[in-house]
């Protein structure tokens, strides 16, 4: 089996078959056994997870879930398992990824190269393109998001960042599914290609600041229609 698929599997059955009271999972023989893979096969899995802190391995005593201590990688394995995540760390990824992106933004004024213009510019026409056959944007509005962040020339923040997409890989689809949220996506694309073109560090900044909102008020919306009313309301009082 490979790892990212028992990665997935292992933790939605770890959520699943927790003591509720103690957080305690299955031993590591029963879960082998569960997924039929060696013993080695889950060490190995069970050491990813607690280093994404998902679990926590406590010497003779067993495995235990530390998922309100999970890091925003986990948060996407969680999502790409198809796991409910915690609506208050949602928005605080929601309010980080802001953040980076906007600093993204100012960064990629100075350092971006013509390269990093020319992928813009085929992710600009692709888009174009779906626009005009009543498609989706989905792939399109993470290619353009991340080039800007490729454009920092900082690895680490491109990974930072590629995470925030891996989390939201199923969602993004249904976010785009309206054409006008396709269109308006769109020309705020072209407007922040623009800022970038003139090297404008502060109108890109304020450009991807406005275009990231509405994607913070679209998961405040799917958060409270979910019935978790005020979770919103007290991050942005916090």
């Amino acid at each position: 089996m490979p790892e990212k698929d028992l990665l997935a599997r292992l933790t939605a059955f770890l959520i699943s078959n927790s003591d509720e009271a103690s957080n305690r999972t299955p031993s590591e023989r029963e879960l082998a056994e569960h997924f039929s893979v060696s013993r080695g096969q889950i060490r190995e899995a069970l050491a990813i997870l607690e280093a994404m802190r998902l679990v926590e391995r406590r010497a003779k005593s067993g495995i235990y879930l530390t998922k309100h201590q999970a890091s925003v990688e986990a948060m996407a394995l969680l999502a790409r398992a198809g796991l409910r995540l915690d609506p208050v760390q949602i928005l605080e990824t929601v309010e980080l990824r802001k953040i980076h992106e906007i600093k993204a933004a100012e960064l990629a004024c100075v350092r971006a190269t013509e390269e990093n213009f020319e992928a813009l510019r085929a992710v600009i026409e692709r888009s174009e393109k779906r626009l005009a056959a009543n498609e989706p944007l989905a792939e399109e509005d993470r290619d353009f998001h991340l080039e800007i962040v490729r454009a920092t020339k900082n690895s680490v923040f491109y990974g930072i960042c590629s995470v925030y997409y891996r989390m939201s890989e199923a969602r993004l689809p249904v976010y785009f599914r309206d054409p006008e949220r396709g269109r308006q996506s769109h020309a705020e694309h072209l407007h922040i290609f623009d800022a970038l073109l003139r090297r404008d560090g502060n109108l890109a900044q304020a450009l991807m600041s406005a275009h990231l909102q509405g994607a913070e008020s679209y998961w405040k919306g799917i958060i409270n229609e979910s019935g978790i009313e005020g979770v919103a309301g007290r991050l942005e009082r916090a």
